[in-house]
């Protein structure tokens, strides 16, 4: 199998936010089988015992049978895939409770352990996790059973995955059933849930809420935060009172030191759970960056500075691993392939990128949108449809926001992309959700920004940001275009039918182009037509690497010079596919001088040479300085 190379796959833990010491990796081979028909439980798939047969085959977990990696490599449509494998939890974790974790299946989820029916879960991009103590006694051999449906007719977030067989244009290679980190983990009989980490730079606190499984009477939270020359500050509250105890830990003054793009510092955190006794019960390690995001006017602040956000869109796709990435240090050069080229951060764009690149955007510096993957939902009323919206978004939805609320690197949400629907005079199950996913968004998180879509069809008045996706080609055309929004009449997307706007009416948020460029160029494609099908990109072909850098210097030097746009966007990182537009191609190979590439986009941003000549600071331009490698506590 090609993933041979790999013992484990992915070995890592997969969580270094909320860690514990003890934890088994259940990644590598398992027996599997396709199940077209989706009749895989009459067939007894689900309680078969460990001595009755085989799946018909086996894949390489976590990446996804379409992948190379997973030596499947099926393209076909797989209505329902089971995966099974023995496991036998340690016994020294007797007296445990014993979790077992999935990073992500796509989409509908049911677990069995030991012929018993232990959860299910639906949603391709968020994690979750089962107790399966009862069903697997320590030091016993018991079968573990999933089976994963994927209907590609059902009206489920699915991201860019193609619903046609064939990908094509912005589409990609469909993804089905595990393709995230499977794992064991023991927790005493009350435990620490995920702990919420939220900075206050005004206050120069972290303030944390540490949700429990249960009380304990008579016990306390202690949480200690550190940095690389020890101790920093530490504190306790009591642990019987409150399901989420919730402490502010004041950071001494000479110890401040804020999380930026120029100085991604990180203070390690030690959150413990002791009994009346004073010994510990439970432990986790985390970590976290002290930095703020604010609006003024059109501007977006970090940390009481402008900062303009020079955006890459990246999908987050790999050649032979499909949304999965094949090794950890693939989601590091990612990031440091866009800070190469003069990006400060990414849009991460239709799908939600596993943890761990979360981890290394924070320590790196990398400034990051959450995203859910839900690409061009209408209702199909009258119109052509990708995906249709229903109630699960908000579910999902939800458990992303609690596993990815304490990242500083995050400084935005979006929970809706190029959503399709024309604005006429009936309230329609869109609205209704992407009202919910919004107000979701707010009541999870008031540290951050929300843009209620990007692009298209903006339906919610209170959006902290607006913004618009443009492809036109041409520098001078593409500029004409954006200057009005200096008076409060910024370029929309529009109907493709009717020709009227999609959205309500601009009130002057922060607006930024958030997909621009997309600069089509494969050399060996010179003189060929695009199709959708093969090589593709936005507008006419580049006919030369000159002629790519010289569209590309136009377009970014439009929005760099534009003193009302707080940031943009580029498309994309990667080629992906047939969609042949990126700075690099889809093995993350130089296609273009990024030297150039760099000094295009770190020019002086004019919105925040005027912030600092109104701050009364040296209005020097946006370049990002030194970066830290460095992980937490550094």
């Amino acid at each position: 199998m090609p993933a041979d190379r790999f013992d484990p796959p992915r070995p890592e833990y997969p969580r270094p936010q909320f860690q514990r010491d003890r934890w088994v990796n259940l990644n590598g081979r398992w027996e599997f089988e396709i199940d077209r028909s989706d009749t895989g439980r009459e067939r007894g798939l689900a309680e078969r015992e460990l001595d009755q047969g085989k799946l018909a085959g086996e894949i390489v977990v976590p990446f996804a049978p379409e992948a190379a990696l997973s030596g499947v490599g099926e393209q076909d449509f797989m209505r329902a895939v089971w995966y099974r494998r023995t496991i036998t939890v340690p016994p020294e974790w007797a007296g445990d409770r014993v979790l077992l974790h999935f990073g992500a299946v796509d989409h509908d989820a049911t677990v069995w352990v030991n012929g018993t029916e232990v959860g299910r879960h639906r949603g391709g991009f968020s994690g979750f996790s089962l107790d399966i103590t009862d069903a697997a006694p320590a030091g016993e051999p018991v079968p573990l059973v999933v089976r994963a449906r994927d209907d590609p007719e059902a009206p489920q977030a699915r991201g860019k995955q193609s619903v046609p067989y064939t990908p094509r244009a912005a589409k990609y290679q469909r993804t089905t059933g595990i393709w995230q980190t499977v794992w064991l983990e023991p927790v005493p009989q009350t435990a620490i849930r995920r702990p919420r980490i939220t900075p206050n730079v005004a206050a120069g606190t972290f303030d944390v809420e540490v949700p429990l499984s249960a009380n304990l009477p008579g016990g306390v939270v202690h949480i200690r935060v550190g940095d690389g020359a020890g101790d920093v500050v530490s504190g306790t509250v009591r642990a019987d009172l409150d399901l989420a105890p919730r402490l502010s830990l004041v950071l001494p003054p000479e110890r401040v030191r804020l999380w930026s793009p120029d100085d991604p510092h990180l203070y390690g955190l030690s959150v413990e759970l002791r009994d009346s006794d004073a010994r510990a019960v439970d432990k986790v390690e985390s970590y976290a960056g002290l930095r703020s995001v604010a609006i003024t006017g059109k501007q977006i602040r970090i940390n009481g500075d402008v900062v303009f956000q020079r955006l890459v869109l990246d999908q987050g796709y790999y050649p032979d691993g499909l949304m999965t990435a094949p090794t950890d240090a693939d989601l590091v050069r990612d990031i440091q392939l866009g800070q190469a080229a003069g990006f400060n951060g990414a849009r991460l764009h239709q799908k939600v990128f596993e943890e761990r690149y979360l981890y290394h955007a924070d320590r790196l510096g990398y400034l990051v949108w959450g995203e859910f993957g839900d690409w061009g939902c209408n209702t199909g009323e009258g119109q052509s449809t990708n995906q249709r919206p229903d109630a699960s978004y908000i579910q999902e939805w939800l458990e992303v926001l609690e596993r990815d609320h304490s990242h500083p690197a995050i400084i935005g949400w979006c929970p809706m992309n190029e959503t399709w629907q024309d604005y006429g005079d009936r309230i329609t199950a869109l609205d209704d959700v992407m009202r919910g996913m919004f107000l979701a968004t707010k009541a999870h998180d008031t540290s951050r920004p929300v843009l209620d879509t990007s692009g298209y069809a903006h339906r919610i008045a209170e959006s902290d940001v607006f913004d618009s996706h443009d492809y036109e080609q041409d520098p001078d055309a593409f500029a004409a275009t954006h200057r009005a929004l200096s008076d409060g009449d910024p370029y929309v997307n529009r109907s493709d039918t009717t020709g009227e706007s999609w959205s309500i009416g601009y009130r002057g948020q922060p607006f930024f182009v958030s997909e621009f460029g997309g600069i089509w160029w494969n050399p060996a494609e010179a003189g060929r037509p695009q199709t959708v099908t093969g090589s593709w990109g936005y507008g006419d072909r580049v006919r030369s690497v000159e002629e790519f850098h010289d569209r590309f210097d136009g377009l970014v030097g439009a929005l760099l010079g534009h003193p009302d746009m707080f940031g943009y966007c580029y498309t994309q990182l990667t080629d992906v596919f047939q969609e042949q537009n990126g700075i690099f191609g889809f093995d993350r190979s130089e296609k273009f001088d990024i030297r150039r590439i760099r000094s295009a986009q770190l020019r002086p941003a004019a919105i925040e040479v005027g912030a600092r000549q109104h701050d009364g600071k040296d209005a020097t331009d946006g370049a990002q300085g030194r970066r830290s490698t460095e992980g937490p506590g550094a």
